[in-house]
């Protein structure tokens, strides 16, 4: 898991963002739950993941607006 940057979803349709959606939120979870259950320390896991949504929605929204 890295941050993502802007240049990374610069290219991405709609379809692909939504996958990335999909499998950012999954992974949310599964660390969200590694967390409880202790077989993870790094809370700044949760933190990227977070962020990673977020840019990815934001880029889903902007694409929306314009119609692509």
């Amino acid at each position: 898991m890295k941050n993502l940057k802007p240049s990374d979803l610069k290219d991405k349709s709609v379809v692909d963002l939504e996958a990335m959606l999909l499998t950012e939120r999954a992974g949310l979870f599964q660390t969200r739950r590694d967390l409880v259950f202790r077989k993870v320390q790094d809370q700044a896991s949760l933190k990227i993941r977070r962020h990673n949504i977020a840019r990815i929605m934001t880029k889903i929204n902007i694409l929306k607006r314009e119609g692509k």
